[in-house]
């Protein structure tokens, strides 16, 4: 049985409250059949004015009450830059809010109800076209509490809590959309693509790029990606550490999907650079000079690994571009989604 936590604020009107109640099991159920659901149902005003602060305070209450899931439902008009918000989930956080405000001017013939169980499918990780018994899977994973077992040391914990929620922890890195990291790092994209630019015309860079075997690139790559990684995850300060032991597992798979949010979405920004990279080399880069240079024949095996030794260095580079990102931004990048 999965527990779905909901925050509702006092001034919600109490034939609201009594309505979203009864009716919000019923509709779970028809919804996602199959999953057994308990709703708890608390009035209070969580802190916080932004939908990020929202959205941490109702983590820190799954937590403390030990919900599978929660939705906090707010009675402020809230913004995500200049766009209205009216729905936003984290689905590694498990925790999701709907904006009244927002939710009445829309005029949206959904009721609060419907708001409020039509998010829970994000957060849980599962699609349209999921089958009945894989959401049931998933649920039993979700629901299940590991054994804390005292002798055991935090590797072999990590590895039984991946083993244990293998589908649920697939399902929030999809949910999670972890490309669309790149897309938010436009500052350091920008000037990672400027450097290299200004690298490709360095010759010696087109000496180094041959002489390199595939397995140099290779460990070049994973270099770069990790120093984004590392730079991201301790600049914004990503990385969650359980208050006491009964959250471990919950923290643990939190840990777990924001790593690899935060990995897949590097992959992408240096999946674009190397695009970049490789068209302005084609560009820029002469083929008779660049033979000249490395005396021998190039093609496009050779313009690939100097694109590809661009794009590591450049990348690198970008670990300094991150670093400027506001943490707030790289935050909401990497957990939030709008309007699901």
């Amino acid at each position: 049985m999965l527990t779905l936590g909901v925050v509702v604020p006092p001034s919600l009107d109490p034939v609201s409250a009594q309505e979203l109640g009864d009716a919000l099991p019923r509709l779970l159920a028809d919804l996602y059949p199959g999953v057994a659901w308990r709703v708890s149902l608390t009035a209070e005003t969580l802190d916080g004015h932004v939908p990020s602060e929202l959205l941490e305070t109702a983590r820190d209450r799954l937590l403390d009450e030990d919900w599978d899931l929660a939705v906090v439902v707010s009675d402020l008009a809230l913004r995500s830059g200049r766009k209205p918000v009216l729905t936003q989930i984290s689905p590694v956080h498990k925790v999701g809010l709907v904006a009244l405000p927002a939710l009445r001017a829309v005029g949206r013939r959904e009721s609060l109800t419907t708001a409020v169980a039509h998010l829970v499918g994000p957060l849980a990780g599962w699609d349209d076209g999921d089958e009945p018994e894989d959401r049931a899977r998933r649920a039993r994973e979700m629901a299940d509490d590991l054994p804390d077992l005292t002798d055991e040391n935090p590797i072999q914990f990590t590895g039984r809590v991946v083993a244990g929620n293998a589908r649920v922890l697939l399902g929030l890195i999809l949910a999670n959309r972890p490309w669309r990291l790149a897309v938010t790092l436009s500052r350091a994209l920008t000037a990672a693509a400027a450097a290299g630019v200004v690298t490709l015309a360095t010759s010696d860079l087109w000496l180094l790029a041959t002489a390199y075997g595939p397995v140099r690139l290779i460990l070049l790559t994973v270099l770069a990606v990790g120093a984004v990684t590392l730079t991201l995850m301790i600049g914004a300060d990503l990385w969650e550490r359980p208050r006491r032991r009964l959250e471990r597992e919950q923290v643990t798979l939190f840990n777990i999907a924001t790593t690899a949010t935060v990995v897949i979405g590097v992959l992408t920004f240096f999946g674009a650079l190397f695009v970049l990279s490789f068209l302005a080399a084609v560009l820029l880069v002469d083929a008779g000079v660049f033979a000249a240079v490395v005396g021998s024949s190039v093609g496009l095996a050779e313009y690939a690994q100097l694109s590809l030794l661009t794009a590591a260095l450049a990348t690198v580079g970008g670990a300094l571009g991150a670093g400027l990102e506001n943490d707030d931004v790289v935050r909401a990048a990497a957990f939030t989604r709008n309007d699901v």
